[in-house]
């Protein structure tokens, strides 16, 4: 993984990655006591930063392998990433999703053309489905963070936050991630690294699903001990990968935790300051900026809202949190 793969994959995208904005409230400032801007991916192609490693990953594969098929392991983005990526390049796609995952994420990867198959995620390992299912059927596997070229086209986004610090005469701060297996982490890391050296990257997860703020202190890669329980489903994962650990270990900060009640109040401000609508597990970032402020060294914050499906039964449950 280097630099340069983020620039090719950036070049990839254009035309096709959609560049999103950066948003602020004088509102949310006052709540978190300090600048903040919001990077809303949940208005990137499918509703999250997805579509950029499933493009990167597609658009450059040997094109007699991609015209075989891809497939694909997600709770839901990732899922709808890859399969949007896939039909724009004229290929199939078989994803692999658990069956507790939010209804409206597995209807939308089905109603973008792809093949799903279901799999308890609490006793079945998607890993193995996954390598099973690619040998089967000579499909080429896209993982959802693991892979340098999906890290490379997450990484795209963090180009995109140097660029419009600049035009916003931003000169430091902290970027706050939401994080599961590492690869929009880890990617944008890399591209901040080289463009933009002062502002640091800080993940942030659920309370109980923490592997990466677990890892980054002990060194060394933790495992989450559940797999299934938060609403924060997109971004559970085992573990932090084994590409994206060490560039978070080397590049990131100390990990945020943030809780399920901070998530929905978070999902409610940003509908009635930004006039967004995210995600239970791409509300984490900016939950962490707003509430736990104690654990931020810097005045200036960027959060990331990572993905915007979310179920209407859990977005009305954030919007009760204004009443």
């Amino acid at each position: 993984m280097n630099i340069d793969m983020i620039r090719a994959a950036y070049a990839r995208g254009k035309g096709h990655v959609r560049r999103t904005p950066l948003l602020s409230s004088p509102f949310l400032d006052e709540i978190a006591g300090r600048q903040v801007f919001v990077k809303v991916e949940c208005l990137q192609h499918t509703g999250s930063f997805k579509f950029r490693g499933g493009w990167s990953a597609l658009s450059a594969m040997d094109p007699e392998k991609r015209a075989k098929g891809v497939i694909a392991f997600s709770s839901g983005n990732h899922a709808q990433g890859v399969t949007l990526a896939a039909k724009m390049h004229g290929t199939s796609s078989v994803i692999i999703m658990p069956s507790d995952a939010p209804q409206v994420k597995i209807d939308n990867t089905k109603a973008l053309g792809a093949e799903v198959v279901l799999y308890d995620r609490a006793s079945e390992d998607r890993d193995k489905i996954g390598v099973q299912l690619s040998s089967a059927r000579d499909l080429a596997l896209i993982k959802p963070f693991d892979d340098p070229l999906v890290i490379a086209g997450q990484g795209t986004c963090g180009l995109e936050i140097a660029e419009q610090a600049v035009e916003l005469g931003l000169e430091a701060g902290e970027v706050i991630t939401c994080c599961g297996g590492g690869g929009l982490t880890s990617g944008i890391a890399m591209a901040l690294e080289a463009d933009a050296p002062s502002f640091k990257v800080r993940p942030a997860e659920p309370k109980g699903f923490d592997d990466v703020a677990r890892s980054l202190s002990a060194g060394e890669i933790q495992r989450n001990a559940a797999m299934t329980g938060s609403i924060c489903d997109a971004i559970i994962t085992p573990q932090p990968g084994d590409l994206t650990f060490p560039i978070m270990h080397r590049l990131c900060g100390a990990g945020l935790v943030v809780t399920e009640d901070e998530c929905l109040r978070t999902m409610g401000l940003a509908f009635e300051r930004l006039r967004i609508v995210i995600e239970p597990g791409g509300a984490v970032a900016l939950a962490a900026a707003l509430f736990h402020g104690d654990q931020l060294n810097a005045d200036t914050v960027i959060a990331t809202a990572s993905g915007g499906n979310v179920d209407k039964a859990v977005f009305e449950r954030a919007l009760a949190t204004l009443e």
